[in-house]
């Protein structure tokens, strides 16, 4: 497995993470408004939906942050490359 290979899957493992971090910070500020927003007359289900809210904002920062520093990492590990040498072979004919 070549440099280039390992960054590219690093890469990809990173996007897929993100992807699924956002999404389940998505679904945590949703379940967490509907929470709070609901006509239950119970206040500790206001209180926990409001909870969540405040947990999905941090993590929504602490994943914006992160996923800049990965972003910068893989773009400097990039830049670091060697160049890519190609090798070109004449076609054989065969008479």
């Amino acid at each position: 497995m070549g440099f280039n290979e390992v960054i590219s899957m690093i890469q990809d493992w990173t996007l897929k993470i993100t992807i699924l971090a956002w999404a389940v910070v998505g679904l945590s500020w949703v379940i967490g408004w509907a929470l709070r927003g609901a006509p239950i007359p119970i206040a500790r289900f206001k209180r926990i939906g409001h909870g969540i809210v405040e947990d999905a904002v941090v993590a929504a920062l602490w994943l914006a942050l992160g996923s800049t520093v990965f972003y910068l990492i893989s773009f400097l590990a990039e830049s670091f490359l060697p160049p890519a040498t190609i090798n070109v072979t004449v076609p054989v004919r065969v008479r």
